[in-house]
């Protein structure tokens, strides 16, 4: 980990050192174990204009916010990727902080749990702050020994014949290691075009383009605490605009993940973690 680029160096470290008592505590009492009633998996319709009828009811399995080794345990982790799997996704989609404060003491239980992930198609991620915070080539080792392929800067097409739907990814833009530039350059000129972004008030940018029908975010957690009637009230840099739930941002819709892990407070009202579940339909579709 190249602590000098952290952000306010002692208070990371005395956040790393909360986390690992903090686990430890909670290991001790027994309350690591996974209850399926503390996630929510939302299904979600999401009309995608000029989707080839071959895609229609393509499902995507969205998580986010994983921050392995706080409130999200390992046994906790496995009973996710269980759920997940349970859905049956065509495309299982991750948006980045795989970890918090802490990554070798948990990176071997990351990749445990991640391999286990079992699509009809493929599983693809891009990396949040935190990762970049604690080691980038670490989660991407990770991502590549599970499997998951890494669309940071990059751009992944499902074919079925010569219909074709693209899948694409913008690294952390918190960290300023996004390139749209490139995305949009390595992106064919035809086929609907969803976006993984870690941050969801990037959101600003990328509905810009006209390019992508759907961007899938995280970042904000939901803002951990959920008034019912006015979302939420907590807010912070690139999740201001966009902090929880279903958006229209121009002709794109944004969608923010309420996420799984917590961050320093392992505190949720109202707002528990959650699995997205998208299924595609066509503008044509009988069933909006």
């Amino acid at each position: 980990m190249n602590e000098t680029s952290l952000p306010e160096l002692k208070n990371f470290r005395i956040r790393k050192k909360l986390q690992i008592a903090m686990s430890k505590s909670m290991e001790k009492i027994g309350m690591h174990e996974f209850d399926s009633c503390h996630f929510e998996v939302v299904p979600i319709d999401i009309i995608i204009p000029d989707l080839d009828p071959v895609f229609e009811g393509v499902t995507i399995a969205h998580i986010t916010d994983i921050h392995l080794g706080q409130w999200i345990s390992k046994d906790r982790l496995k009973g996710v990727m269980e759920l997940v799997n349970e859905q049956k996704p065509d495309i299982i989609a991750i948006t980045g902080d795989f970890v918090s404060y802490v990554i070798d003491h948990v990176i071997e239980d990351l990749a445990d749990c991640l391999k286990m992930l079992n699509p009809n198609n493929i599983s693809i991620a891009v990396l949040g702050n935190h990762d970049h915070w604690l080691g980038a080539d670490k989660i991407r080792n990770v991502l590549k020994e599970s499997d998951i392929l890494d669309v940071s800067n990059d751009v992944y097409t499902v074919k079925h014949g010569d219909a074709m739907i693209h899948f694409a990814g913008v690294d952390s833009v918190t960290l300023n290691k996004h390139r749209l530039d490139l995305v949009m350059d390595k992106l064919p000129e035809s086929g609907p075009a969803i976006l993984l972004a870690h941050e969801p008030d990037f959101a600003d940018i990328s509905s810009i383009t006209g390019r992508f029908s759907l961007q899938i975010s995280g970042h904000s957690h939901g803002g951990q605490f959920i008034i019912p009637g006015i979302r939420t009230f907590v807010r912070g840099k690139n999740f201001l605009k966009y902090p929880v739930g279903k958006y229209q941002v121009g002709e794109m819709v944004q969608y923010t993940n309420r996420g799984l892990g917590t961050n320093v407070f392992w505190l949720r009202i109202n707002c528990p973690p959650e699995i997205t579940i998208f299924n595609l339909k066509s503008q044509n579709s009988n069933n909006k």
